[in-house]
């Protein structure tokens, strides 16, 4: 990856990287557990993002 990134490709790898956190901890608390995962969670290794 270049050193230099556009700054449309570094919004929206700032997107995606604030994206792949868990749940908050109030939201699984308030479901029970049963929600544990974000709906939007992607690894790194499976999932690439369009440049």
């Amino acid at each position: 990856m270049a050193k230099h990134k556009h700054p449309a490709l570094k919004r929206r790898l700032g997107r995606a990287w604030k994206r792949t956190r868990r749940a908050p901890v109030w939201v699984i608390v308030k479901s029970k557990g049963r929600i544990r995962t974000s709906v939007k969670h992607r690894s790194w290794r499976t999932q690439r993002i369009k440049p």
